[in-house]
């Protein structure tokens, strides 16, 4: 397993099989733009097949605050500390910053606990009809 913060050489063919469950998923070339026009990224790519399996996301003024939007790991890798690798890389990427911030769903507090956060309440909104991202 290799963990890098390069997009570099990336193709959307190598980001295949993320978003399950969600309705209506970006695409695989949507993807790749999310990772080129967030703040961060800390990728898990299996060393042999250069597949990327994890990622994680930070858009960030690099001054006081960042936002973690995107942890993602593929199903069939789950359960196996990538993800939890994932966020340590980024909170590294991260370490001068004062802030860092998240929503995720209620049943994965505890897992974000575990890592350092702690809970908060926050408001969202959400369009839907652009889940994919077009």
């Amino acid at each position: 397993m290799i963990y890098t913060t390069s997009i570099k050489n990336i193709t959307k063919d190598q980001l295949n099989g993320f978003f399950v469950g969600w309705p209506n998923p970006p695409s695989s070339e949507v993807h790749l733009k999310l990772l080129e026009k967030s703040s961060h990224v800390v990728l898990a790519i299996a060393q042999e097949s250069k597949q990327v399996i994890g990622f994680i996301t930070a858009n960030s003024d690099d001054v006081l605050s960042a936002y973690i939007p995107f942890l993602e790991v593929l199903p069939a890798y789950q359960g196996q500390g990538i993800g939890k690798q994932l966020v340590k890389e980024m909170f590294n990427v991260l370490s001068d910053i004062y802030m860092i911030d998240l929503m995720c769903d209620e049943d994965l507090m505890g897992y974000y606990e575990k890592l350092g956060m702690q809970q908060a309440h926050g408001m969202i909104r959400r369009n839907y009809s652009k889940q994919s991202g077009l």
